[in-house]
């Protein structure tokens, strides 16, 4: 596998300028996968908590304005949506699916070894696709299995109908069962390639150890709130290529009661002055940020104005000073954190701590 350097070098390249008269989707640099050589986009549409009569539309719109990555969960209960708006982009001649990078996820309650290929199978059924591009374990926090028919997606609760309803946790299986699983969907040909997400870096140790196809990526919380530099380090070290989910911070956690409109980095003074010195929004800096620091973005927007902002962040370079100035920002602030919301459905576990 070549060192990440290769990789993080080739997005450098790309990303101090933006020649005029090129498209968004073209000017959009990738990070070369180690293993198969593809390219990920470095800015992909996240599609968590997109209201349900905006996905498809969102989706297709994304794909025009210039998107050619989609991140997807089976736990976004929309991949159903998002594959109609894949499909109508493909049918309008937008693009074809080779030009598209499609993400999705296992949940927790399909870990065990014959669960794995039912699940990415569903998800690809209804994401209305042949194979994905990337496929990455969610959590590394395996829940007894949920049926098809009973619930879907299942969500972290076991059974909502219970007198106590709460998670259930699946003590008898492992991430080396389930990264085997994993392993097997690239052997079929449903997957290029698989990764995780939430993994820290002892745990993306011993899977680096145990695995026959290494993992390719591994998608975590990244904003100047919460800017992970040993394990993004740590993964650019040993060629895993990271993508930031919530690359904006608190947006989506607001509604969830996990966050209040004042945590937003985007209000940040510091933030402010940049954006103000490069003309541009501050989360056109924050997202900017974030990519010269070398990895992968998946911010959510279902607003065409926003989706071509987030896009267009590679016609302008921060300096050196500004990039220290934004990561002085971080204060290990999680919003996505199961050690913290898990425990009001009943189970204590701190994968973080």
């Amino acid at each position: 596998m070549p060192r990440s350097g290769s990789r993080l070098s080739l997005l450098a390249r790309h990303v101090a300028g933006v020649p005029s008269g090129r498209s968004l989707a073209t000017a959009c640099p990738a990070l070369e996968l180690g293993r198969t050589g593809d390219r990920m986009p470095a800015v992909g549409l996240g599609t968590w908590k997109l209201s349900p009569q905006d996905v498809a539309a969102t989706v297709e719109e994304a794909i025009k304005v210039g998107y050619r990555h989609i991140d997807c969960a089976c736990d976004y209960g929309n991949e159903s949506l998002v594959g109609q708006g894949i499909r109508a982009a493909i049918a309008a001649g937008v693009c074809s699916r080779a030009d598209l990078w499609v993400t999705s996820k296992l949940w927790n309650t399909y870990h065990r070894e014959e669960h794995v290929q039912a699940a990415c199978r569903r998800t690809l059924t209804d994401l209305g696709l042949d194979y994905l591009d990337l496929y990455l374990v969610h959590f590394p926090i395996p829940l007894k299995f949920v049926p098809f028919e009973m619930r879907y997606p299942p969500e972290w609760i076991h059974d909502p109908s219970a007198e106590n309803p709460r998670m259930e946790l699946d003590e008898g299986v492992s991430v080396d069962e389930t990264w085997g699983a994993m392993e097997c969907l690239v052997d079929e040909g449903l997957v290029r390639n698989i990764g995780v997400a939430n993994f820290r870096v002892q745990l993306l140790q011993h899977l680096r150890r145990v695995a026959r196809i290494q993992p390719q990526v591994n998608q975590v919380e990244l904003h100047p709130f919460l800017a992970q530099d040993q394990l993004v380090r740590y993964c650019a070290e040993v060629g895993v290529a990271v993508t930031g989910f919530s690359p904006l911070g608190a947006g989506s956690y607001v509604e969830l009661n996990a966050a209040a409109a004042e945590d937003s980095v985007l209000l940040r003074p510091e933030v402010k002055a940049i954006a103000k010195q490069h003309e541009r929004t501050p989360a056109q800096v924050v997202l900017r940020w974030a990519t010269q620091r070398g990895y992968s973005v998946v911010p959510k927007s279902s607003s065409v104005v926003r989706l071509r902002e987030n896009l267009s962040i590679f016609d302008f370079e921060l300096s050196t000073e500004e990039v220290a100035a934004i990561s002085h920002l971080d204060c290990g602030r999680r919003f996505n954190d199961p050690g913290v919301f898990c425990v009001g459905m009943g189970a204590f576990y701190p994968i973080f701590g």
